[in-house]
């Protein structure tokens, strides 16, 4: 497997599976890490994934992208979608392609949800799909590699 993607996942995402199921679903994150690990692995790509609370922690990580040899990102910034100028910053220092992804649909809710730090960052954008988005931002992810090898 020469290939890595991350998955990035913000704060309370660790709630998954009990955290307003109604916005979010009952699919625990380890139901989706593992999914999505799995999925990658069926296509020869690894697929590494992290979830923290602390903004500093999803920096840190980030900024170890280079050095770690990551392809391609996968992140839902969670809450820090709408105030993380620093994880903007460190995404963009990187210059790793990524995909935003959001369970729910942020224009669908409150009105300072509508704004996000990354989208003119991103490759692209997905919103409101569930648990679904993250696979399609796997597959994107996975396709856009294959593209840049050929």
């Amino acid at each position: 497997m020469s290939k890595l993607i991350w998955i990035l996942h913000g704060p309370n995402l660790n709630l998954l599976g009990t955290r307003e199921p109604g916005v979010y679903g009952s699919t625990t994150l380890a139901q989706i890490d593992e999914d999505l690990e799995r999925y990658g692995r069926d296509r020869s790509v690894k697929v590494e994934s992290f979830q923290s609370n602390h903004e500093g922690a999803l920096v840190d990580r980030i900024q170890s992208a280079r050095a770690a040899g990551v392809d391609f990102v996968v992140i839902n910034p969670a809450a820090f979608t709408h105030t993380s100028v620093a994880i903007r910053d460190a995404l963009a220092a990187v210059a790793v392609p990524f995909v935003e992804v959001h369970l729910s649909n942020i224009h669908r809710r409150e009105p300072f949800r509508h704004h996000s730090y990354f989208s003119d960052l991103a490759v692209g954008v997905i919103a409101g799909l569930g648990p679904t988005g993250y696979r399609l931002a796997l597959d994107y992810a996975i396709e856009s590699m294959a593209r840049d090898r050929g």
